[in-house]
């Protein structure tokens, strides 16, 4: 494995001493997200990044051949984050279902307010990179709709939802209907006094939906 360690030269021309630390892909991408916040999507270079983990430039290149690859893999990195925090709630068999939808909602648009009000300008750029990386954006929906299947299937085996047709095709329904609480488009609106209200609402009228026809 590379150590990325050597000699460059920075853009006034001095020789530097380059980092001995091992270079990996999860590092590299650490470094993307930190020049990306530094810099914005139009100004980040690859040069950029391997200056940020003094190596060259030739080192990033051989853990992500191209600029877009990299820009792919940093979205798809910001993205899984989310993915994973919440399939506690997917993978939960004891919950009970009803209780664990609610909760898989409230944490995905907790997951996104946070992003969008705790470091908006990073924020900010991720949108263009969801923009650029449409392949990663619906590989993550249909992560994200494959969890709601999850909790809705579990619900209609203990008969607490009824599904409308297929347990996929209300799951996404159910992804679909509340697009304003973690679509980054509305992220706008989510500081808002009444947004909680207006969540809370939506999300027991879906549940109120699912449950239709069970008693």
């Amino acid at each position: 494995m590379s150590t990325g360690q050597g000699r460059a030269s920075d853009t006034a021309g001095n020789v530097k001493v380059m980092s001995t630390e091992p270079l990996t892909a999860a590092r590299i991408l650490e470094a993307t997200e930190e020049v990306l916040r530094r810099h914005g999507p139009a100004k980040a270079t690859v040069v950029d990044v391997a200056r940020q983990l003094g190596v060259s430039h030739g080192s990033v290149y051989r853990h992500f051949r191209t600029k877009s690859a990299l820009r792919e893999a940093v979205t798809k990195r910001w993205l899984d984050r989310t993915t994973l925090a919440l399939s506690s709630f997917a993978g939960d068999e004891a919950a009970e279902p009803e209780a664990a939808l609610r909760g898989w909602l409230a944490a995905l648009f907790d997951a996104k307010r946070r992003k969008a009000g705790d470091d908006p300008q990073l924020f900010a750029t991720y949108e263009v990179l969801l923009a650029e990386n449409s392949a990663v954006v619906e590989q993550h929906i249909t992560e994200l709709v494959a969890q709601i299947e999850q909790i809705v299937s579990r619900g209609v085996r203990r008969g607490r939802f009824t599904a409308l047709s297929s347990d996929h095709r209300t799951a996404r329904a159910v992804f679909d209907a509340t697009n304003r609480f973690h679509d980054p488009a509305y992220a706008s609106q989510w500081l808002r006094p009444e947004i909680e209200a207006d969540f809370t609402a939506l999300v027991d009228l879906v549940l109120h939906g699912l449950r239709a026809g069970t008693d």
